[in-house]
């Protein structure tokens, strides 16, 4: 028998950015939390104690702020930068992986006029961005996460198997809730990130409201074939849907009805746990795979 290394990598993980450009009157501002991980020769390290091949995490956390103040760009952008130059540094790294978190802050309205330099942040929702330098190829993922999205009709499910465990009603109207994690990727290096990226959530939230659900299931599908439909760059889309479920809660108690159909006022119980959890991935069949680009990141199956 013998005992070896297996695949493995290392990084700086969570280096939290916040880059200001005060070129202007009206300022600009970007918020990231940056993780960088290398793929490479490394063995000497792990097996012996040998750090000759090792670039340390700390450069790799430095290296994220020195080139934030050349500026920052889309998430997309400045994740192809880092990938590359890490990639390139040494001979015997072989490969990178960039993953970026980009939180949206909005200006604050004073008067009903934008502040030039005050501004809040909305929702949960968080943009991503992965780009992993592989050898001589380079992909890019991009996404977000915590997409919060609800209709208060228009969704249906039944049809499925019962056994004796089963106790769930089939319904022909619900309330169908879910925050989206969705990440696609690019077939193409050379495109205008952050309006692709604002064209492909538009349809994925635009799909969602339009799309008459029979389960959570074809609602994720219809999303990822409208996004591949509209978008030739776009090779293939992953989501993770989990089913944020609201039932009706019983009023009966208190001599009051609570049924679809009959009253105008319904009233439901969120329930945050248990819950469902959608998962799936929609692709061309002409594009060749690229498992090497989802290393890594969670929520694909």
């Amino acid at each position: 028998m013998a005992i070896v290394l297996g695949p493995n990598q290392y990084g700086k993980a969570e280096v939290r950015v916040v880059a200001v450009d005060r070129s202007r009157a009206s300022h600009e501002l970007v918020d990231l939390n940056v993780s960088s991980s290398l793929r490479g020769d490394f063995a000497a390290a792990h097996t012996d104690g040998d750090n000759a091949h090792v670039l340390t995490t700390d450069a790799q956390k430095n290296t994220v702020f020195a080139f934030a103040r050349d500026g920052v760009g889309s998430p997309e952008a400045f994740g192809l930068r880092l990938a590359r130059h890490f990639a390139g540094s040494y001979d015997w790294i072989t490969g990178a992986r960039v993953a970026v978190e980009s939180y949206g802050w909005e200006r604050i309205a004073v008067g009903g006029q934008p502040h030039m330099h005050a501004f809040r942040r909305p929702g949960g929702e968080v943009r991503t961005a992965v780009v992993t330098a592989d050898g001589n190829d380079l992909h890019v993922l991009a996404g977000l996460t915590d997409l919060v999205v609800l209709k208060t009709t228009g969704s249906e499910f039944w049809g499925f198997p019962r056994d004796r465990y089963t106790t769930l009603a089939e319904t022909r109207d619900r309330v169908l809730a879910t925050a989206v994690t969705a990440r696609w990727r690019y077939t193409s290096l050379d495109l205008d990130w952050d309006a692709v990226y604002d064209g492909v959530r538009t349809t994925l939230v635009e799909t969602f409201a339009a799309t008459h659900s029979l389960a959570l299931q074809q609602t994720l599908y219809a999303m990822g074939e409208a996004v591949l439909e509209r978008f030739g760059d776009v090779a293939e889309v992953r989501m993770s849907m989990p089913n944020r479920h609201h039932f009706l809660q019983d009023l009966s108690a208190y001599g009051l009805s609570n049924t679809p159909g009959e009253d105008d006022v319904l009233v439901y119980h969120a329930d945050d746990r248990p819950y469902g959890l959608i998962e799936g991935a929609v692709l061309r069949d002409d594009v060749p795979p690229a498992e090497v680009a989802w290393l890594g990141t969670p929520g694909s199956c």
